[in-house]
């Protein structure tokens, strides 16, 4: 909501990529206060809010989904980021609401995240269709990795001198600092392999409403862990390409992983798995025979495979694999986060931020703790179907 902020990405190398006639601002953010940014701003800038998704939506031919970006630790990304999907929802019911939620790391300079998390966990259980949620730590952890990459200098020449990652402006060099820009390709990056779809040709495109379709098996459980291969498609960095069948081992590793989680030790609902490049159906059925041996899917979806191919790599590269899991890993993020909100609501400890501002009452905090515990139960109840034995059942047999 910062004006200030918003006009320095206008006056950025990123100014043409926005229509300034569609963005909204305040001249204050919500001070790291999801009931600010949920409440105040929220109902103060529906309207205008609703006028500008109008207008978008009249200009699309064929309106497949909404994709909301935001964080899920300060005010305005976790409060008015939530308050747009429930405008979403009244307005356009019919169509799919996709969210990248960006969950705060354990090492976070806003005090308040986990309450900010929380209470938008809450909206998101309610009025989302599929969330792809990204870890802060896990960004971080992938561009340390570059950087040691960079600095034991594995990749020679394969690195541009001057790309975003290495550039002089001191992004590794001064550890302290998070490399933002490096972070934020990635999740970029996810984005791109997400939509290449419905912008490319290919032999076996998919529509983003097959995703929830397809994935999402309870409406609860709409959380889609994903993985990206090669990781190190960085705007302007060239890696050496992988392996095709390596691509795949690596969508399944706990290091290509936008969240830390494990799949592979975990449960399957359902995975997709949307390649890019020169690859053919049979890589791909061959490699989903190979990997299905070690993974561990549901009892009652044992070929719960999704696939896609788009012939259009990302520049730079021959191929590259996005996998979009739904499976019980993601329960210890919401099982830490809880942890960490517990520690700051058991002392009350900025409770009088929240509860100043109107319409916010103590109750949001008990219910979104509620609803965040129902979710864990949930996937507890289906870890615990994990050792239960696949029943084969019998085909159907057609008379000829």
């Amino acid at each position: 909501m910062e004006e200030g902020v918003v006009n320095e990405i206008l006056q950025g190398p990123l100014r043409d990529v926005f229509d300034s006639k569609q963005l909204i601002t305040d001249i204050s953010g919500s001070g790291n206060n999801w009931a600010v940014g949920h409440k105040v701003f929220g109902s103060l800038y529906q309207e205008k809010i609703l006028e500008k998704l109008r207008k978008s939506a009249e200009h699309c031919d064929c309106l497949q989904c909404f994709f909301i970006i935001h964080s899920m630790g300060g005010g305005t990304g976790s409060g008015l980021g939530t308050f747009l999907l429930k405008v979403l929802e009244d307005e356009f019911p019919e169509v799919y609401r996709f969210v990248t939620s960006i969950y705060p790391s354990g090492e976070d300079d806003v005090i308040t995240s986990p309450y900010n998390s929380i209470l938008a966990m809450k909206e998101l259980n309610e009025h989302a269709d599929c969330v792809l949620p990204i870890d802060n730590q896990s960004l971080f952890d992938i561009i340390s990795k570059i950087d040691l990459m960079v600095n034991s200098g594995k990749l020679g020449a394969a690195i541009k001198p001057k790309s975003l990652v290495t550039s002089s402006t001191g992004v590794f060099k001064k550890r302290q600092e998070k490399p933002f820009d490096a972070m934020n390709n990635i999740v970029a990056n996810l984005l791109l392999n997400l939509t290449s779809s419905a912008r490319f040709e290919g032999s076996l495109n998919m529509d983003l409403n097959e995703i929830s379709m397809n994935l999402v098996p309870f409406p609860q459980l709409h959380y889609l862990v994903s993985s990206l291969t090669p990781l190190y498609t960085l705007a302007d960095v060239n890696i050496p390409p992988r392996r095709l069948d390596q691509m795949f081992s690596d969508a399944f590793s706990r290091d290509h992983q936008l969240i830390r989680a494990d799949p592979r030790h975990s449960l399957y609902l359902a995975c997709a798995l949307m390649v890019r490049g020169n690859v053919q159906i049979s890589d791909l059925r061959r490699n989903i025979e190979r990997l299905k041996p070690s993974l561990q899917f549901v009892s009652w979806n044992q070929e719960g495979w999704k696939t896609s191919l788009c012939s259009v790599p990302p520049v730079g590269h021959s191929h590259s694999l996005l996998a979009l899991a739904n499976n019980t890993c993601v329960k210890p993020t919401f099982i830490e986060l809880r942890e960490r909100f517990l520690r700051l609501y058991k002392k009350k400890a900025h409770l009088h931020h929240y509860l100043q501002i109107e319409g916010m009452e103590e109750s949001c905090f008990t219910e979104a703790v509620s609803s965040l515990s129902a979710l864990i139960q949930e996937y507890n109840q289906l870890d615990a179907t994990k050792s239960m034995p696949v029943e084969d059942l019998p085909r159907l047999n057609v008379a000829m």
